[in-house]
């Protein structure tokens, strides 16, 4: 097998994890629920192997195609945003389904959404080179939404020492390690051949993730599936919306097919596991239903990718194939 083979495949390999994750947590609860310890070294693992795929230290050459970045930027950073805000507005009542929303609607993805571009006929090399600088900004930015869009609660969630020490050492640890491990493989074959072998985990690292977090949480959901029911038609309402986001953003600065259809995956494809160590650092109050909402967004994204993949393409300048 091929990491390509590997990475093609990753849609069916996060569905196996999760139908274990599923009938393990529900079967074995007990067991399940002792898989929390493992939640954030896993994490951690996914992070580091993820962030070593980013082309960190070729960021300039990614900001080459100005049209193209300017779009993503419009379409990830203005438009989801305002598109998120109207959508979240009857969550207003229930803090906990509304943090977890807007953690996981408000981050664009910057992981396997170059694998569905690619898939969907899109520019994943370009996809690929605009990774830095989406993870930068949604990191910068991501606290400004917050304040805005959670009002007064705003206060429990970005001055949560927790928060702030999940955000420091799953992100920002993780991100300052890939740098400076790809810096040096530059000078270093032993060191290269690390990021090599790297290489091969993402995929597994993911479903890991997926397999450990929802084996430990899937008693809760089931538990709490009737407080989860009123954040669905949201998430659906985003995989429906979220790629007109990309669309509009594609027309306005005139880009041509391939890398329209980028833009497009890239505002309809959210950062889920990456914003899963900040929901599970939320004041206890609202942590657990927070994380579940995280959790529930990703299943719905992982089927919604199934439609794109097809979708896009058929609709995103077409007659430029």
């Amino acid at each position: 097998m091929t990491r390509d083979t590997l990475e093609h495949n990753q849609i069916p390999i996060y569905f196996v994890a999760v139908f274990l994750a599923v009938t393990f947590g529900v079967l074995a609860p007990l067991s399940a629920h002792g898989l929390n310890l493992l939640v954030t070294p896993a994490i951690a693992v996914l992070m580091y192997a993820m962030l070593l795929q980013i082309p960190f230290l070729d960021l300039r050459q990614g900001l080459g195609n100005k049209r193209f970045m300017a779009a993503l930027l419009l379409a990830n950073f203005i438009l989801v945003p305002l598109l998120v805000w109207a959508l979240t507005r009857g969550l207003v009542e229930r803090p906990a389904l509304l943090v977890g929303a807007l953690l996981v609607l408000l981050t664009p993805c910057i992981d396997y959404v170059v694998v569905f571009t690619h898939i969907g006929k899109g520019d994943s090399r370009s996809m690929l080179a605009a990774t830095p600088l989406l993870l930068l900004l949604q990191l910068v930015l991501l606290p400004v939404y917050l304040g805005f869009m959670l009002g007064a609660q705003s206060a429990v969630v970005v001055a949560a020492g927790a928060f702030v020490e999940a955000f420091v050492w799953l992100i920002v640890v993780p991100m300052i390690l890939a740098v400076l491990t790809t810096s040096l493989s530059r000078h270093s074959s032993a060191i290269s051949r690390w990021c090599g072998a790297w290489g091969w985990l993402p995929v597994p690292a993911m479903a890991l993730v997926l397999f450990v977090v929802i084996a430990a949480q899937i008693t809760s959901v089931v538990r709490d599936i009737s407080l989860l029911l009123p954040v669905i038609p949201i998430y659906v309402a985003f995989v429906v919306l979220a790629p007109l986001m990309g669309i509009l953003a594609a027309r306005l600065f005139v880009l041509p097919a391939s890398t329209a259809r980028a833009v497009t995956f890239s505002a309809s494809t959210r950062n889920s596991l990456v914003v899963l160590p900040l929901a599970l650092a939320l004041p206890e109050d609202v942590r657990g239903l927070a994380a579940t909402a995280v959790i529930l967004q990703t299943l719905v994204e992982l089927v919604a990718e199934l439609v794109y993949v097809r979708l896009i393409p058929a609709v995103v300048w077409p007659a430029s194939r």
